[in-house]
């Protein structure tokens, strides 16, 4: 059994979804399906800040633990 849908589309997204359908010559439909799987995919392959420092996590450990609070690592920051 399918499920329906029915969205209210502001006159841009409407202008969007007809420019996308003359595009690509895939249905409204088609192109909701495929606009809803690339948001999900977004979300679930979403990397936290510790994913994205990657290898670099760990390389500092012998530096300052108040670098971002001491005012006396700023003095010649800059110069």
């Amino acid at each position: 059994m399918k499920n329906y849908i029915h969205s209210r589309l502001s006159k841009e997204d409407r202008i969007a979804l007809e420019t996308l359908k003359k595009a690509t010559g895939h249905s409204e439909s088609e192109l909701i399906r495929h606009g809803l799987r690339l948001l999900y995919k977004e979300l679930r392959t979403r990397s936290s800040a510790l994913e994205l420092a990657g290898r670099s996590v760990g390389k500092f450990k012998n530096g300052p633990r108040d670098l971002s609070t001491n005012e006396n690592h700023m003095d010649d920051f800059g110069k």
